[in-house]
């Protein structure tokens, strides 16, 4: 028999539950007085985006952040906790092992950041937190975010950082970073799994003083990750449940309640972690408007001109299909590339056209994000911009090739509406042959949205 798991509510009730049940969380003022005690069952707490939130993030940190860690945020604006927030920080800041399951840009990083700083030392000169990310782009945003946080306030010439923040990234230069690791090793680490592992390999450092393990972009690093034996062994072998907090987060996992029993019995976590799921029914953002062109493959480039044209983006991000491998082979142009040319010998509205790419080296990444970044533009890439990417100002998203799958169609979409408690209204726009029409509709019933026909404005 599962046990119960009381939880007390605002009124000084208790809506017990089993474990293997979802419970409804109703509106509530003060979410610091949730109370969950330590149990040998695991909760999976699924939130309505109807529940209110408290009245400020630091309401909801309730003193176990450091004061100029939230007086940093609050200068970056983050004054108003979402509901991934509210309802996450009083469970990740009792130290409890965590699922965070919410949309794209709902503020996972920023919770489980402000987890991390809540449990480390400060003085103390070992890895005591890290992160591990799939991709080189995900991790310098998020490293960038660690170090803001992480600075303290003074003259913009006298900034200094109360702990080190390292991005072990693949692409970056590790014999700097086995320096640093030996001389000074860093409180947080961000990581892409095969930098870390190498460095795990040689004995660079140890993870004996980890307080806190995240894995972002969960389901991504478990199921399409080609390094998945690596992370197991970081889960299992290089650190212990024992001894630190584990976070995953993603607004994807396929089969939820099956990945959480395989946590507990892999003892990937401890066995009383938390699932929380925000906005369950709807995967994806109201202010997501979703629209489809019917269009021949052969005509594909003129209808996303024509519907460029039409829209007139803020900035946008046009994406595309990987090469397969057979036309690498056969020597053929990259998709992404006939759609750059194209675009910069056609659309002439004043934004500048960049490529972002897998076989694109790093250096060569890092600029077109940073160009992205300064100003609008218009972005054609791969699915590596899918994952985490955060850029606010990108108002439309196109689909010039089908995703493969629904998660990756919500992922894409996820690079859109990242500014919180924004009203805007955001558009998704595929272009897909007839034959493609049922894949889409697929979509839209396993992520519950509706997408509407446009008929194409012939120039």
């Amino acid at each position: 028999m599962n046990s119960l798991l009381p939880i007390v509510a605002p009124s000084g009730g208790t809506w017990p539950f089993s474990g293997n049940k979802t419970l409804h969380l109703l509106p509530f003022f003060f979410t610091p007085r949730i109370k969950i005690p330590k149990s040998r069952t695991n909760t999976f707490l699924r939130v309505d985006s109807s529940s209110s939130s408290p009245a400020t993030l630091r309401d909801v940190c309730n003193g176990r952040v450091p004061d100029h860690i939230l007086q940093k945020a609050e200068e970056a604006g983050f004054t108003i906790p979402t509901d991934v927030q509210a309802k996450s920080l009083p469970i990740l800041l009792s130290q409890r092992d965590c699922i965070l399951h919410a949309q794209t840009g709902s503020g996972k990083t920023l919770a489980y950041l402000l987890s991390i700083f809540s449990a480390v030392n400060f003085q103390s000169s070992a890895v005591q937190a890290l992160i591990v990310v799939p991709t080189r782009e995900l991790g310098i945003q998020v490293t960038k975010v660690a170090r803001k946080l992480a600075a303290k306030s003074g003259g913009l010439d006298t900034v200094q950082k109360t702990c080190t923040v390292m991005a072990l990234l693949d692409g970056g230069m590790l014999k700097r970073h086995k320096s640093w690791l030996k001389a000074e090793p860093p409180a947080i680490v961000v990581a892409t799994i095969g930098s870390l592992y190498k460095m795990l390999e040689k004995r660079i450092f140890k993870l004996e003083a980890l307080k806190v393990l995240v894995i972002d972009e969960v389901d991504f690093m478990f199921y399409s990750s080609k390094q998945v034996h690596s992370l197991r062994k970081l889960l299992t072998s290089y650190s212990t449940i024992k001894t630190r907090q584990t976070i995953f987060a993603s607004a994807s996992i396929p089969q939820h309640n099956h990945f959480l029993s395989e946590c507990i019995q892999q003892k990937w976590t401890k066995s009383d972690a938390v699932h929380i799921h925000v906005n369950p029914v709807t995967p994806l953002p109201s202010n997501f408007k979703h629209n489809f062109l019917i269009s021949k493959k052969c005509q594909r480039l003129h209808t996303l001109l024509s519907i460029l044209h039409k829209n007139k983006p803020r900035s946008a991000i046009i994406f595309v299909g990987d090469q397969s491998e057979r036309s690498k082979r056969a020597g053929e142009t990259p998709s992404t590339t006939l759609v750059v040319e194209f675009l910069k010998s056609n659309y002439k509205q004043g934004l500048e056209i960049l490529l972002l790419e897998e076989d694109m080296n790093f250096n060569a990444r890092v600029n077109s994000l940073l160009e992205v970044r300064q100003r609008c533009c218009i972005l054609v890439a791969t699915d590596i911009a899918g994952r985490g990417v955060d850029l606010p100002e990108t108002s439309h998203i196109y689909n010039f090739d089908l995703p493969k799958t629904a998660i990756e169609y919500l992922h894409r979409s996820g690079r859109t509406g990242r500014k919180p408690f924004s009203d805007e209204i955001y558009t998704v726009t595929s272009l897909i042959t007839q034959d493609e029409r049922f894949v889409l509709q697929k979509f839209e019933n396993e992520l519950m949205f509706q997408c509407e026909e446009q008929e194409e404005e012939i120039e």
